[in-house]
């Protein structure tokens, strides 16, 4: 089954490249069209009846990080007995049924869902945006990572996923345990997105800038960072619910909300935020209290975010007075982290990032 999204493919001509090394290899193909960018789970049972109907016993992705999740969640409720979005979703347990592999061609950079379990997916009815991360054995099969295949990606996309990237990366950050080997190879993937990213907010066309993203995007999140370390992720579940409600870019729904989230826990973190001030954005810290410099590093993540052209307020995606509310009611509130979070200061984060 060939899953793809709104049919940019067919304009760039990976569509025709794909098909042709499929019909080559003498492949019978099913197409499954019109993955959205938030995959909701009505569509993912559309996909389920596909794979059922023609036996499908592979699921090849051609896009984003929303494709892959969604083939991921198609392979996993496909033969799924019970309903699969109170079994995985809400009750988070792994699949017990016949489950279909995956491959992925990515056409998009920022999720590393190319090389993990993870699978967000929308249920409108339920009003809920959540993530399952199914383990290894949902993992896609291969992924083929062709820069080229990113360079046609519109700019504010192109960005996004660059935030996504730095969201990632400091998700995994500011949690756990301090000082250990996972914060100096972290360290060094946010100095080379930064770097990288930087050339090519400039020129999208730079091939070593877009192949160097690529590939930290995949170490961002292919289970590599958390080792050690954990996650906090809440930053993830605020952006969740913005696009829930307002189906905004996931990556502008994390950078609308970044800054104001990591303002409010810095003092819960102080050490691990003077770090990322000192040797991620260079910050000298002589003369200075800690306070002052992991808020000089948190006005340097700023800075970039502005240079390189996200969003940073969640009005700007359609956040407002009136569905504030909404919103906080969607987000879920993991209890990971420095600290864990109150409902009334999920409100005042929603209100300071707008």
């Amino acid at each position: 089954m060939l899953s793809y999204g709104g049919g940019s493919i067919k304009k760039n001509g990976i569509y025709d490249a794909v098909v042709a090394s499929l019909k080559e290899a003498g492949k019978t193909v099913v197409e499954d069209p019109g993955v959205m960018p938030n995959p909701t789970y009505e569509k993912v049972m559309e996909g389920c009846r596909l794979v059922r109907d023609h036996q499908v016993d592979l699921i090849l992705a051609v896009g984003g990080g929303s494709t892959i999740d969604y083939a991921k969640a198609v392979s996993a409720s496909a033969y799924c007995e019970e309903n699969a979005w109170e079994k995985y979703w809400v009750r988070q347990e792994n699949p017990s049924c016949k489950t279909v592999a995956v491959g992925a061609v990515l056409t998009m950079v920022g999720t590393g869902s190319e090389m993990n379990g993870g699978s967000v997916i929308t249920n409108r009815k339920e009003g809920f945006k959540r993530g399952k991360v199914f383990g290894t054995a949902l993992m896609p099969r291969f992924a083929v990572l062709n820069p080229r295949f990113t360079i046609t990606v519109p700019q504010y996309q192109m960005v996004a996923g660059f935030f996504d990237i730095m969201s990632h990366l400091m998700e995994q950050y500011f949690a756990g345990k301090a000082d250990c080997t996972t914060d100096y190879i972290n360290e060094g993937l946010m100095r080379s997105l930064i770097h990288s990213s930087r050339i090519a907010a400039r020129n999208p066309q730079d091939y070593e800038a877009r192949a160097n993203i690529m590939w930290t995007a995949t170490w961002a999140l292919n289970t590599l960072l958390k080792c050690g370390k954990g996650g906090d992720w809440e930053v993830h579940q605020i952006g969740h619910a913005i696009g829930l409600v307002t189906d905004a870019t996931h990556g502008m729904t994390l950078a609308s909300v970044s800054l104001p989230y990591y303002r409010h826990v810095m003092h819960d973190g102080l050490h691990q935020f003077v770090r990322f001030a000192t040797n991620v954005w260079g910050v000298r810290p002589e003369g200075k209290s800690d306070e002052q410099v992991a808020t000089e590093g948190l006005a340097c993540l700023e800075a970039w975010m502005k240079e390189i052209g996200v969003v940073m307020h969640s009005r700007e995606l359609g956040v407002t007075e009136e569905n504030l509310e909404a919103v906080a009611d969607a987000v879920l509130i993991l209890p990971v982290g420095y600290r864990t979070l109150t409902r009334p200061e999920i409100l005042a984060i929603l209100r300071e990032s707008m």
